[in-house]
């Protein structure tokens, strides 16, 4: 049997859902596996502590898959909690219907415009926005274009958002907060500046600044690619098949900035922390957390780990994440009030020690061009206005500048799975296979390095210096010389 309503009285009581099917109050954009184990979790539980109708309406910008199979189970789904020592298994229930923009954009642009729709939020990754990874400008190519100027259907997600405000203002729909929940520094701030932008040219500007809030968030839960071998789990604990099953850690945070003029879930009774600014948060994980399992993944997956877990434990690379984390994390922001970012750092390696997840290091090391400004250029960037050289950050530049070459130590192809990938080739294939051409090579992607970055001519030798070394001796013996 499938998972479904119907079949719900045979899943064992604890595993199902805390509340009854609800209405729909939230348009969710991006319908994957991070969303699902973790927004759509908070948001059940906090109706379930509190009540309201805040069932999400989950839109995948353009796989079939999740829609297909979320739609035949009645919008159930189960998150299976993966912890060194055991695991568990729950149906999460908090969905209330299920869209497919490339199929319909227009029915995800009546959804915002709805009335009883209060909130979008977005897990759309780095590159969903268009927005410039380096600069965080706004990167208007044919598509945008197309969406802003003609009309066609919108194929973006700026399209679908700046055309369900426009919409929304028409139907005189109320209020409503659009709160980004991706990896982006200043999430809020980027995602207003998007819309703004879009608003002007689209006449409703005022109405914008006046109705629309853009609420900043951090969030953190380690959710790995779903494997048959996950599903089979989650089958065998409910008694019954899931085809949109998730897995994930044991640890899940999220931090909103509390600016919801037309109401939200009670999230803080979910365990989430409202706050003015998150901010300082972000930066905690995005330079620590999210940097450092960049770090793991390129390094790891040239040395040929294939999991996070067993990366962190090739000899000398422990040291080296440690030494990133004092030496050119720590000093380059300010965490939250009462925060450590060394300890932060010690319980991001315990979580990555994980082998219950099973993170691959391809997975991670996907769209490095988008991830990497924020992940550790920004980190570079503060370090060297400060006029000190962080040298393990340049480490982590230089094994990506490896990584895309396409070929691990011991000879195996690697993939490009990269927005810019016909770009990073082009300039590849143009340049000396030197570790001085690489470099000179990748620093020329604009919308990856800063002018300040690309023009460092110390920050150039030591990239040089680095990738000289792992190009030559391969990972396992730079980290052991290193050490």
């Amino acid at each position: 049997m499938e998972l479904s309503r119907k079949t719900l009285s045979t899943v064992p009581v604890s595993a199902r859902p805390r509340i009854d099917a609800p209405a729909a109050g939230i348009v969710h954009l991006g319908l994957g596996a991070f969303h699902r184990a973790h927004q759509a979790v908070f948001t059940e539980d906090a109706m379930a502590a509190a009540g309201g109708g805040w069932g999400i309406v989950g839109v995948a910008p353009r796989s079939p898959q999740v829609v297909e199979a979320m739609r035949a189970q009645d919008g159930l789904f189960s998150v299976t909690t993966l912890g060194p020592g055991g695991r568990g298994t729950r149906v999460i229930g908090s969905s209330a219907g299920q869209l497919r923009a490339a199929a319909g954009p227009d029915a995800v642009v009546a959804r915002i415009a709805d009335p009883a729709i209060k909130i979008v939020t977005l897990t759309v990754t780095e590159k969903g926005y268009k927005l410039d990874a380096a600069t965080g400008r706004l990167l208007l190519d044919d598509e945008l274009r197309a969406d802003l100027e003609t009309g066609r259907p919108p194929q973006t997600v700026p399209g679908l958002l700046i055309r369900g405000l426009c919409a929304r203002r028409r139907a005189d729909a109320g209020p409503i907060a659009l709160a980004s929940c991706d990896n982006l520094p200043a999430n809020g701030h980027r995602l207003r500046g998007l819309i703004e932008t879009l608003a002007a040219a689209t006449a409703i500007g005022d109405w914008v600044r006046e109705s629309v809030t853009f609420p900043g968030s951090m969030v953190d839960r380690i959710v790995p690619a779903t494997t048959p071998a996950f599903s089979a789990m989650a089958a065998e604990a409910l008694g019954v098949r899931d085809r949109a099953a998730v897995c994930g850690e044991p640890y899940s945070a999220w931090v909103i900035e509390d600016d919801f003029p037309a109401g939200r879930p009670a999230w803080e009774q979910a365990g989430a922390v409202m706050t003015d600014d998150p901010r300082p948060y972000e930066r905690l994980k995005l330079r620590t957390l999210n940097g450092v399992h960049s770090a793991i993944a390129y390094l790891g997956a040239l040395a040929g780990h294939t999991t996070i877990d067993s990366a962190l434990r090739m000899p000398g690379l422990r040291p080296v994440v440690r030494e990133y984390i004092a030496s050119d994390v720590a000093p380059s922001f300010a965490p939250p009030s009462g925060v450590d970012t060394v300890a932060y750092g010690e319980e991001v390696l315990t979580r990555f020690e994980n082998p219950a997840i099973a993170y691959r290091t391809v997975q991670v090391a996907t769209d490095g061009s988008q991830k990497l400004p924020q992940r550790v250029l920004q980190t570079i960037q503060d370090r060297r206005a400060a006029g000190a050289m962080p040298r393990w950050g340049a480490l982590i530049v230089a094994a990506w500048m490896r990584f895309v070459q396409g070929v691990a130590d011991d000879g195996q192809p690697l993939p490009l799975d990269d927005p810019l990938a016909d770009r990073i080739r082009a300039r590849l294939a143009a340049a000396p296979t030197t570790p001085e051409g690489v470099v000179d090579a990748l620093l020329g992607l604009d919308t990856v390095f800063t002018p300040a970055l690309a023009d460092d001519v110390e920050l150039r030798a030591v990239l040089v210096e680095w990738l000289t070394a792992l190009q030559k001796h391969g990972v396992a013996a730079t980290l052991a010389g290193v050490a």
